[in-house]
């Protein structure tokens, strides 16, 4: 597994393709849900290193695939264009 940054719209999205609550991934995750609902609201800026490897082995098991930039899908989804193809 590569750890990558996850961001609060990266989880948000991420739970919205497998069709979790933020309670279902807290619970998932075995985090606490007020952890997840501040992060992805904004009111704390990142996770922790172990509540955000908690995270993404959880997404990822549950079937999400996360990309960096230059990495390909294996499998339909939907993924943010870099900043310069946005322009």
């Amino acid at each position: 597994m590569r750890k990558l940054l996850i961001t609060k719209e990266i989880s948000k999205a991420a739970r919205g393709l497998v069709g979790w609550s933020a309670n279902r991934l807290a619970d998932e995750a075995g985090i606490s849900p007020d952890t997840i609902r501040s992060f992805e609201s904004g009111r704390t800026g990142s996770l922790s290193a172990a509540n955000q490897e908690a995270v993404q082995k959880s997404l990822e098991a549950a079937g999400v695939q996360f990309l960096e930039n230059g990495d390909v899908a294996a499998g339909t989804g939907v993924a943010m264009k870099s900043k310069q193809q946005n322009g």
